[in-house]
């Protein structure tokens, strides 16, 4: 089983056009996210996917791997899947799918989410969640809320505040989701061919396309946040707290 990190990467985005080029104290945020991933324990390979000339020219500059796509992919996740064919990834390989928006996770937190693949091999599917303590996040529909069962395995995801408390109780837990997926690759070809449902459509949040077909995702906890780049304004707050 071998393990290989996918950066999603796109140049067009409604919020921040051009993003992944974004400077973050003079380097690009792509170029944050691709050096964060080469520092994960036991990988196999990491590769920028983008159908952007001026994005693969730039990963090129600093020394990465880039995979050029086609440019209709719905998702991130589409655009990886077929990234990952482009590699000829073997069935039983794990494929990391990183947010090009995330510049400053921690490196480790891949271990906690492949570690599921290790344990078991019915596993085709994983994420993180993280406790929640700013409680601004809940109100936040940018910071996603995940629930889940007794063993693990992810109930729902929504931008809404999940669960919903109804006597008040401020000691109730929430945790916020950190989108960083890992899947089988077996499954990750089945799951790009899954009909798009009410529940994606919705919450515009295609890990519901997984849940809404009756498959499983595990859910791991980690105690280390990864900060995530929306806007421009994101960019200050993000350099502030480097500083």
């Amino acid at each position: 089983m071998k393990i290989y990190v996918f950066i999603p990467s796109r140049y067009g985005s409604s919020r921040f056009p051009g993003k992944p080029l974004a400077l973050i104290r003079g380097v690009p945020m792509i170029q944050h996210v691709y050096e964060r991933a080469r520092n994960c324990p036991k990988i196999d390979g990491v590769y920028v996917a983008t159908d952007d000339e001026r994005i693969r020219r730039r990963v090129l500059d600093f020394g990465g791997q880039v995979l050029m796509t086609r440019k209709n992919h719905p998702s991130g996740t589409d655009r990886i899947a077929e990234a990952a064919r482009l590699i000829h990834a073997g069935g039983e390989d794990v494929i990391v799918n990183i947010q090009g928006d995330q510049p400053f996770f921690d490196p480790s937190i891949i271990s906690t989410l492949v570690a599921p693949f290790r344990q078991d091999e019915t596993i085709h599917m994983s994420t993180l969640k993280f406790r929640i303590s700013d409680k601004s996040e809940l109100s936040n529909p940018n910071h996603v809320k995940v629930v889940t069962d007794r063993d693990g395995f992810a109930l729902y995801f929504s931008r809404a505040a999940i669960p919903f408390y109804r006597d008040g109780d401020s000691a109730g837990e929430h945790f916020k989701h950190l989108g960083i997926y890992a899947y089988r690759m077996k499954f990750l070809k089945a799951f790009v061919e899954l009909p798009i449902g009410h529940l994606e459509s919705a919450e515009k949040l295609e890990q519901l396309r997984a849940l809404e077909n009756g498959y499983r995702i595990k859910v791991e906890e980690t105690s280390l946040d990864s900060v995530e780049v929306d806007t421009p304004d994101d960019i200050r707050r993000v350099e502030a707290l480097i500083e």
